[in-house]
C-alpha cells in the first residue's frame, strides 16, 4: 500500500492465532489456571471448524489433560474404533498386515473416529464459556513488531482491490496486542514463515518435510456401514519410491471418510496427487465402502512430516508457535491432534506463569522446556526415524525397516541403532525434471467413485471475493512459463488439488500463459511447499474467505 495505515489497537494479555485444536486448548487453559487473564483467538474461517480437515482418529490423552469430563460435557468423538486393519495394497489385491507385528502404540483401540472440525467448534463453546474472546472471519494477516519483540497481529483487513490499494469500502481492520502471542495458524503458514525467518528459529533443526491430504466424506447405506472401522493402507497406486498411504474410517451417522495421503517428497513431476486419490478410491478393497453412497464434501490440506528433527525453536520475544505451525505431527500414527492440544497446554502455562511473575514479550523458555519433558516429546523420539527410513529405501524395504525401527526404539527406550537420522533435501528440491520421468494417464472419473477436481471444489463450499488481491503471489511472474515449464513441466497444475494453477496456450499449443485461480484454494498450502523453483508464497486472504467444511 502506499501509505501507513493507522490501526486502533485492542489489548489482551494473551492473542492466539488460529482456532484450531492447539490454539483453543491454549485458550481454555489459559483461564483455567487464572479465570482473569484477557485471552483473544483469531480464527480466518468463516466459523470455527471452516477451515479445519483431518481424517480423524483422536487419541483423547491430551484433551482427557484438558477437560478430564469430556465424555460427560459432550465432546463429539463420536465413535470409538471397533475394528483395526492395515492392508498394503496392489493393483488388484491386498495383504494385510497383522496389527500384532505392529508397535502397541501403532493401534487405535481407545481412540475415537471424530470430525475434528466439529471438535474445535466444541472446544469453542468451552472456551467462550470460560471467558475466552473468539473472533472468525478474522484472518491474521501481519505481525506486529515493536523493535525485536513480537506485539500483537493485524486482523480483520478488509476491502483491498486487486491493485492493492484500499477500494471504497476498505476496513483498516485492528492491531490485536498481546504480552504474548500464540502463532497456532496451521502447516505453512504465512505468519509462521516470516516468524521462523526473522528469529532463525530452524536453524538448529532439519528440513521441513510434509505431504498432502486429499479428503472425501461419504454418507454410505446401513448395509456397508461398520461403524468403528479404521482401515489404513499403503503401496498401490504409488510406485514404490513414492510415498504415502490412505485412510478410510466409518463414523457418526453412517460416514466413511476417506482419504489419501502422498509425500511430497515425490520425484515425478507428473504425478498429480488428486488422481492417484480418485483412481485408489476403485481397488477392491476401498470401493465396497463406498457402495450405494453419496459423496458430501470435499477438501485438502498440507500435513506436517518432519518429525522430530524439524521441529524448530519454539519460542521467540513476545510469541511461540503451536501445534502443526511447530510441526508436532506424530507421521506413522498420522496423528496430530493430541499433540497440537498438548503443546497448546503446555504453551498456555507458561505464559500464565510469566503473566504471574509481572512479564511480558520476553522469551518462554518454560514453553521449550516442558516440551523436553513432555510425554509428547517422548512419542514423536520414538518414531522419529521412521520418515527418513521410507523416504531412502522405498515403500516396501522402507517399510519393513521402518516397523522394526520402530519397535526397538519402542523396547529400548528410545534408543536407535540408526541414531537419528537426517531428512536430506526439502520436497521442492525433491522434484525431477520432466525429461526424466513418463507422463503419467490418469484414467477418466465416472462421476460414481472418481470424480474432477472443480465438482470437487464445489463440495468445499470454497469462495473469495475476486475483488481482492490474488493470496497466492509470484515472487517473479515470469518463472512459471520460462523456467518451470520447460525443466518440470510445470507441475503446479498437477500439485494443486484444486485446480487453481493452468497453463493457457493458443489452439496450435504456443503462447503459453500461466493462469491463477485464486478463488478455488482450498488453503492446502502445497504450492508454497512444492513448487520446485520457491517462487510461490501462500497469504492469508481476507477473513472468512476459502472452505467452509462441515464435519470434516
Amino acid at each position: 500500500m502506499s501509505e501507513a495505515v493507522q490501526r486502533e489497537a485492542m489489548e489482551y494479555d494473551v492473542v492466539v492465532v488460529g482456532a484450531g485444536p492447539s490454539g483453543l486448548a491454549a485458550a481454555i487453559r489459559l483461564k483455567q489456571i487464572n479465570p482473569d487473564l484477557t485471552v483473544a483467538v483469531l480464527e480466518k474461517g468463516a466459523e470455527v471448524g471452516a477451515h479445519i480437515l483431518s481424517g480423524a482418529v483422536i487419541d483423547p490423552k491430551a484433551l482427557t489433560e484438558l477437560i478430564p469430563d469430556w465424555k460427560a460435557q459432550g465432546a463429539p468423538l463420536e465413535t470409538a474404533v471397533t475394528e483395526d486393519k492395515f492392508l498394503l495394497l496392489g493393483p488388484q489385491g491386498s495383504l494385510s498386515l497383522p496389527m500384532w507385528a505392529m508397535p502397541p502404540f501403532m493401534n487405535n483401540h481407545g481412540n475415537y473416529i471424530a470430525s475434528l472440525g466439529n471438535v474445535c467448534r466444541w472446544l469453542a463453546q468451552q472456551a467462550e464459556a470460560l471467558g475466552v474472546e473468539i473472533y472468525p472471519g478474522m484472518a491474521a494477516s501481519a505481525p506486529v513488531f515493536e523493535g525485536d519483540v513480537l506485539v500483537g497481529v493485524v486482523a480483520g483487513e478488509f476491502g483491498l482491490g486487486k491493485d492493492g490499494e484500499p477500494g471504497p469500502n476498505y476496513e483498516p481492520g485492528m492491531e490485536l496486542r498481546g504480552k504474548y502471542v500464540m502463532i497456532g495458524e496451521g502447516v505453512r503458514g504465512s505468519l509462521s514463515k516470516v516468524l521462523r525467518k526473522k528469529y532463525e528459529l530452524a536453524k538448529d533443526c532439519d528440513v521441513e518435510k510434509y505431504g498432502i491430504g486429499i479428503k472425501e466424506l461419504w454418507q454410505v447405506p446401513d448395509e456397508v456401514f461398520k461403524p468403528g472401522l479404521v482401515q489404513h493402507t499403503t503401496g498401490w497406486p504409488l510406485d514404490n519410491a513414492t510415498g504415502g498411504g490412505s485412510f478410510l474410517y466409518h463414523f457418526g451417522d453412517n460416514y466413511v471418510s476417506i482419504g489419501f495421503v502422498t509425500h511430497l517428497n515425490y520425484k515425478n513431476p507428473w504425478l498429480s496427487p488428486f488422481d492417484e486419490f480418485q483412481r485408489f478410491k476403485h481397488h477392491p478393497d476401498v470401493a465396497p465402502h463406498l457402495a450405494g453412497g453419496k459423496r458430501i464434501a470435499y477438501g485438502a490440506r498440507a500435513i506436517s512430516e518432519g518429525g522430530l528433527q524439524s521441529i524448530p525453536k519454539l519460542s521467540f520475544p513476545g510469541g511461540v508457535l503451536l501445534g502443526d505451525s511447530a510441526g508436532f505431527v506424530n507421521v506413522p500414527r498420522i496423528k496430530g491432534s493430541h499433540a497440537a492440544m498438548k503443546s497448546g497446554i503446555m504453551a498456555a502455562e507458561a505464559a500464565a506463569a510469566a503473566i504471574a511473575e509481572g512479564r511480558a514479550g520476553d522469551e518462554l523458555a518454560g514453553y521449550g522446556e516442558a516440551f523436553d519433558a513432555s510425554w509428547l516429546k517422548k512419542e514423536l523420539h520414538v518414531v522419529r526415524n521412521a520418515k527418513p527410513i521410507l523416504s531412502k529405501y522405498g515403500t516396501a524395504i522402507g517399510g519393513a525397516l521402518g516397523m522394526f525401527e520402530m519397535w526397538t526404539t519402542h523396547l529400548l527406550g528410545g534408543f536407535s541403532f540408526f541414531g537419528t537420522l537426517k531428512h536430506g533435501k526439502s520436497d521442492a528440491e525433491s522434484t525431477g525434471l520432466a525429461k526424466d520421468y513418463k507422463k503419467i494417464e490418469y484414467p477418466k472419473p465416472d462421476g460414481v467413485l472418481s470424480f474432477d477436481k472443480l465438482s470437487s471444489v464445489f463440495l468445499s463450499s470454497t469462495n473469495h471475493d475476486e475483488a481482492q488481491p490474488a493470496h497466492l503471489r509470484l515472487r517473479d511472474p515470469s518463472v512459471p512459463i520460462s523456467v518451470n515449464l520447460p525443466k518440470y513441466g510445470e507441475p503446479a497444475r498437477l500439485y494443486c488439488p484444486a485446480g487453481v494453477y493452468e497453463v493457457l496456450t493458443d489452439d496450435d499449443g504456443s503462447n503459453p500463459k500461466f493462469q491463477i485461480n485464486f478463488q478455488n484454494c482450498v488453503h492446502c498450502k502445497t504450492c508454497d511447499i512444492k513448487d520446485p523453483s520457491q517462487n510461490i508464497d501462500w497469504t492469508t486472504p481476507q477473513g472468512g474467505d476459502g472452505p467452509n467444511y462441515p464435519n470434516m
